[in-house]
This record gives C-alpha cells, structure tokens and sequence, in this order.
C-alpha cells in the first residue's frame, strides 16, 4: 500500500510526495488506521522505524480536516518529550508533513529564553511539542492552556521514565479532558511502563513491531574488547580508516565527553560534543554542523541520543557502554535510520563486562564479537605512536611537577 491510497488530506499526501515517503514502514502500515479513526495506541517499535511520522500523518489529518479557527481555545494535541533535541526533531516532522495544512505546530523546551515562546502560544497554536519542564511552568501561569485537548501523545515514554519523569506525567493529568485521544509510544517495555500506558489509555490497540529483536536487522552490531586506557587509539584509527563518513561516539557523562573530544583533537581529528551542560544554542548549533556534514565525528551522552535523527550516520561507536541496557538500543539505533544500513561497534573494558551481560540479557541473545589478535591490539597502538608519545609526555610532565611540588623546601616564618 502506498500513501496516495490513504484516505488522508491532499495537501499532507503533497509534502509526503516532496519528502519522498511512498510507501510507510511497518509501524506506519499498523498506526495510522486506528489513530484516524480516534482509536488509544500503545505502541512498541524499534527506534529509526519512522516512528514520529506514524502519528504526525493522522493526527495533522484529523486537526486539519476539522479546519480549526478558533485557537483561542487552547491547544487540540499535546506531545510530551524527554528532551530538548527530540522536541526539536518531532517539530521539524511536524513542520514538513503539514507545511500545506492549516495545522500550526510550535515545541518549547528549556535552556532557552521564554520570551519568544509565549509570544508564539498566545498567537495560538494547534500541536504544541514540549519537555515536561518548560510545559509545567508556563502551564501553571496560564500560557499553555490544555483544558480542550482531544490527543494526548506520550513519546519515547521509556526515556520519560529513566529520567524520573514518572510524576510529571501523571500530574499532567490534572489539566486534560478525561475524554481525549491517547498515544503511547516506547522503543522498549517494561512491567513500570506497561503498567503506566495502561492507566492512560482505554481499551488501546497495542502494537508492537520486531519485538524479538529491539535492534533494527539493517544495524550491523558487534562488540569488541579493549582496555580502557586503550579506547582512544581504537577510537582514531575506526575514524583514520573511514574518512568523510559520519561517526557518532557514545560516551558516559559529561567530562568524558569533552576528554575524549580532546584526545581525538590531539592526533588533529576534527570532533565536537554534546551533552546537557551545553547552552542549548550551542547544542543545536553543533548539531546542525553534524547534519550538514560540516563536521563528521559527534561526541554525545545518552541524554542527547533519542533526539539525534540524522541521516547518513556510517557509524555509531559505543566508546562507554551505557548504564542502562535500554540505552544500548537507542544507541546504536542513530545509525540505520529508515532503510539505510548502519553499522554499530561497541569497545568493552575488562571492568564493562558485567555490564555487557546485563545487556546481551535484554537483547535476549549475545552481541557479535569482533575479535582482535595480539598483533593487531599492538598494530593499532603503534598506528597512534606519536599521540601515544605525547600522552606519556603529559603524565611525565604532570608526575614531575607534583614531584618537584612535594620536595619545594617551606618557607621560614
């Protein structure tokens, strides 16, 4: 089935056209029935599946086919988030699909003036995208006005939850309709979130797709093992070996994030970094360098990694493994978007098994081993002599200094 056989607006089939989407993806094919016909979804389906379009195409149908005028009245759907980059990257879907409706789409989010965000909500808008943070507060002083919203959509719900957002969601019942269209959608499900989705909506239509298997077929995944102190110069030579192709490094916190940025910058290998301490300007301005090509290596945490959908990423490299299995998937999902293929390589120290296990436990099989010989490990230290050399020569300095600190004689008083 193709979407020009879908009963939906002309002007939605006209920007799926110039947005080349002929014919929908799996999740699309089992969601966008049940939501034009006002039905509650959960739905469960792999990340890089086309997720966002899956409710986007129905519900800019709905709201434009009712050719809403009077905005005054408050917002008619509201999209719940858990970060700043994915509100961006929703709206941006949101935006291209109805370009030709009459549905207006606005997101806010936090880290960023509020001025300009309340002048847009009190012109009026349709689909409002938020983070729960921003939303409550301008909530709470009458900027967003929920009171005649017909759809609720939850997204990346799982995020929600890992963040500590369970509350907020349940206390944004308090200012909706109890009568309301309800859409759930997760990358993952556990027994918390299933028992959340089930108090939100009535009688839903569950979907899931590829559950056997979270990571998508067309994401080459494999796991290889290598000393901590090690991963820098794996790290270069995956980069020196695919130049000109988009590489997403995955990082543990903040100060890794930014030492390995400096590690690579160190062998002159051009990369930048995210993570939530960035000005959101900043943020997004390196994002959009990464999108353009303009620069091909991003160091991310896993707070930006559900709102990184760019296409064409080679490479995504789990340089730490993350905290929670879930994130594995989220992660390596960045490469593989849609119908490309995507490759996934994670570098694992000695002191990561356990947590290697507690992912191959989620997965419900083991990751593929890359192996590497004896020969090959030193090779690739070697291909990295001369940083390896100024890395020795950092330590040196620094042991010296401390040295000559420790044997400075006191001053006499």
């Amino acid at each position: 089935m193709k979407f020009e056989d879908y009963s939906i607006s002309n002007e939605i089939k006209k920007s799926l056209a110039k947005l080349n989407f002929r014919r929908p993806t799996d999740i699309q094919f089992k969601s966008i029935p049940p939501i034009l016909k006002g039905e509650d979804v959960l739905a469960i389906a792999q990340t890089g599946t086309g997720k966002t379009a899956a409710f986007a195409i129905p519900v800019i149908h709905t709201l434009h086919t009712k050719k809403i005028k009077r905005r005054s009245d408050g917002i008619k759907c509201l999209i719940m988030v858990p970060t700043r980059e994915l509100a961006m990257q929703i709206h941006q879907v949101f935006e291209s699909i109805g370009k030709h409706t009459s549905v207006k789409t606005f997101c806010v989010y936090g880290g960023v003036e509020e001025g300009p965000q309340i002048a847009k909500l009190e012109k009026g808008i349709d689909i409002l995208i938020a983070t729960p943070g921003r939303m409550f507060d301008l909530a709470s002083r009458g900027y967003i006005k929920l009171n005649r919203t017909e759809i609720l959509i939850l997204d990346e719900a799982d995020q929600m939850l890992d963040l500590g957002f369970i509350k907020d969601i349940k206390d944004l019942m308090t200012y909706l309709p109890k009568k309301r269209q309800t859409l759930f959608f997760s990358a993952t499900i556990n027994e918390t979130i299933k028992k959340l989705a089930y108090s939100l909506v009535s009688n839903a239509i569950r979907i899931q797709v590829s559950p056997k298997d979270p990571v998508a077929k067309n994401i080459d995944h494999s796991v290889t093992f290598i000393e901590m102190d090690d991963k820098r110069f794996f790290l270069e030579r995956l980069i020196k070996e695919n130049p000109n192709k988009k590489i997403l490094v995955f990082v543990r916190t903040k100060v890794r994030a930014e030492r390995v940025q400096k590690a690579m910058e160190r062998v002159e290998i051009e990369a930048q970094f995210i993570h939530g301490g960035k000005e959101q300007d900043e943020r997004k301005k390196v994002l959009d360098l990464f999108r353009k090509g303009e620069i091909t290596v991003l160091i991310a945490t896993d707070v930006s990694a559900r709102g990184i959908d760019i296409p064409g990423v080679q490479y995504v490299v789990n340089y730490d493994l993350p905290e929670l299995s879930e994130n594995y998937v989220h992660r390596v999902g960045r490469t593989g978007r849609g119908k490309e293929k995507g490759n996934a390589v994670t570098f694992c120290s000695e002191d990561e098994k356990p947590i290697l296990k507690e992912i191959e436990s989620f997965l419900g099989k083991p990751i593929k081993r890359l192996e590497i010989d004896k020969e090959d490990y030193t090779h690739t230290i070697d291909f990295s002599a001369e940083s390896h050399a100024d890395w020795k020569t950092l330590i040196s300095d620094h042991d010296d200094f401390i040295t000559k600190s420790k044997k400075k004689p006191k001053k006499k008083k």
